[in-house]
């Protein structure tokens, strides 16, 4: 194997998610184009997880290059406060467009963590604003991850987040099972009986909780916690970071249970993966409580780099990819693929569930699986295993001889842990 070129080293960068005296080397990447990722040393590796579940249009595509380099020569950046500028006021008119209901108020931001933070933000002061400060709790689901900064790690698990260091700084949400059956379901109502009263929100990442794990509930228990919110006068919050723009085979996907969030997060496909941007966005209810005279009912948050006029370029050339491409067509032929694919998974010794939604295809085994990512790197695909799951998201891009090669060799590498495993079972903590 060829040396690594000499600006890659670790004396100055830190790592995310990485105990930096034991992290080896990162994969130099050089180039992208399509679904696959360029190496330094010339090796060529297919991305089965689309850059953390970004580039849902591969790397380079033309139409978002084209709009980035347009958008770059007229104008990179301007401050979003006092100024304005064509693409970010755009980019808002067709996000609430596409969305369902009357979600149409869009508050910019760079990162999905962020956009989580806005959105519980705007929750609390929505009841501050309606003279309700007393509910100020936020109530979470088992299982569920919505990002890294304080507030969002509050709302996140702590059985399968990874901020153990700060647990007790901000105090942690109400964490409920997801209502999926009539005994969690009562558990749930019972909850809520006691407790909202003092709730702002309720957060919720619909259908797929992702890096908690990427477990799956149906679109009967979304609308179920929906009717719940409506009936004790709860806002709701949906985290679509990594669900929205496709992933679950719908553009959002709360539109599968029909159920309209009072506020919902996107990022991570919003740009197509090529620049960072994030929107939280508001129903009209949660916009009009901060309308008003006095100076304080406004939200007072503001982004350096909100609504990025680069990044708002690239969304909209992102935007217009679904409008122009068959990508839904497409996630529906992942999805097809994925289930007939990885179903041999199922059979080999250790493999704990294979599930599949859209262009999600999830192996979970009964042991970690982190320390899969180098057999995987070897037979040229780019997969990232985590706490006890292998899985794919790749591009929606992909054609099916590449989507194969995804598939074999997740069934290969699998097959091999399943057979060099330890007798004894020992489960990872996700």
């Amino acid at each position: 194997m060829a040396e690594p070129p000499n600006w890659l080293n670790l004396d100055h960068v830190w790592l995310p998610y990485a105990q930096m005296a034991t992290a080896p080397l990162p994969l130099p990447v050089v180039g992208a184009q399509g679904v696959r990722l360029a190496l330094a040393d010339g090796r060529e590796l297919i991305d089965g997880i689309s850059s953390w579940w970004t580039a849902c249009h591969g790397y380079g595509h033309p139409h978002i290059v084209a709009a980035v380099q347009k958008q770059a020569a007229q104008l990179s950046h301007v401050m979003f406060a006092g100024l304005a500028h064509e693409p970010a006021y755009t980019l808002a008119a067709r996000l609430a467009a596409l969305l369902p209901g009357d979600l149409e108020h869009v508050f910019f931001s760079e990162s999905g963590s962020v956009s989580v933070e806005i959105a519980l933000k705007m929750a609390l002061q929505y009841w501050r604003n309606h003279g309700r400060p007393e509910r100020r709790r936020v109530l979470a689901f088992r299982g569920g991850y919505h990002g890294d900064t304080f507030m969002t790690m509050a709302a996140t698990d702590p059985a399968v987040g990874m901020h153990e260091a700060f647990r007790g700084i901000v105090p942690p949400a109400l964490f409920a099972d997801l209502p999926r059956d009539e005994a969690s379901a009562a558990a749930f109502h019972e909850l809520l009986d006691a407790q909202a009263p003092t709730l702002a929100a309720v957060v919720v990442e619909p259908l797929v909780q992702g890096a908690g794990g990427f477990r799956l509930h149906d679109a009967a228990t979304l609308a179920r916690i929906r009717a719940a919110c409506d009936f004790h006068g709860l806002l709701l919050v949906a985290d679509e970071i990594m669900t929205g723009f496709g992933r679950t085979g719908s553009l959002f996907a709360c539109q599968q249970a029909h159920a309209v969030p009072d506020i919902v997060c996107l990022s991570k496909a919003l740009t197509g993966g090529t620049l960072p941007l994030a929107a939280t966005v508001a129903r009209r209810h949660v916009f009009d409580a901060f309308r008003g005279e006095a100076f304080e009912r406004a939200l007072m948050h503001g982004p350096t780099y909100m609504a990025n006029a680069l990044a708002c370029a690239a969304a909209n050339a992102s935007l217009d990819l679904f409008e122009r491409e068959p990508r839904l067509l497409q996630v529906a032929a992942i999805e097809d693929q994925l289930r007939h694919e990885l179903e041999a998974c199922r059979s080999l010794p250790g493999v704990v569930d294979v599930r599949v939604k859209g262009a999600l295809g999830v192996v979970e085994l009964d042991g970690p699986a982190a320390g899969l990512r180098p057999a995987f790197v070897e037979r040229g695909v780019w997969l990232r295993p985590f706490g006890n799951v292998v899985y794919l998201m790749p591009p929606f891009v992909i054609d099916t001889a590449d989507l194969s090669r995804l598939t074999t060799t997740v069934w290969e590498v699998v097959a091999r842990w399943s057979r060099e495993r330890p007798k004894e079972k020992v489960r990872d903590v996700v």
